[in-house]
């Protein structure tokens, strides 16, 4: 069954090291894009999922190149979207 609404949910594993899944559901086909900031809100990344299908799809961030700390992860999905918090311990 496709997803009754556009949903983000937390990543998994967090605290994470250095990689870390997010998985995000689309109620209707849409662009989409995936950008981190750290704790003082700069961009650290980002990704353009480009046009994505509705239904449930993952993506693996890698922070490697990052220092641990407290980071947000927004999906943005046409003009919806959604934040979470995440924790990189290195």
């Amino acid at each position: 069954a496709l997803p009754r609404r556009f949903a983000l949910e937390q990543n998994y594993p967090n605290p994470f090291n250095p990689t870390t899944t997010i998985r995000y559901a689309l109620q209707t086909s849409a662009e989409v894009n995936v950008a981190i900031y750290d704790a003082l809100g700069r961009q650290v990344a980002s990704f353009s999922q480009g046009r994505q299908d509705a239904g449930t799809h993952e993506f693996l961030f890698d922070a490697a190149r990052l220092s641990s700390g407290a980071y947000t992860y927004r999906v943005t999905a046409g003009d919806l979207t959604a934040a979470r918090s995440m924790i990189l311990l290195k």
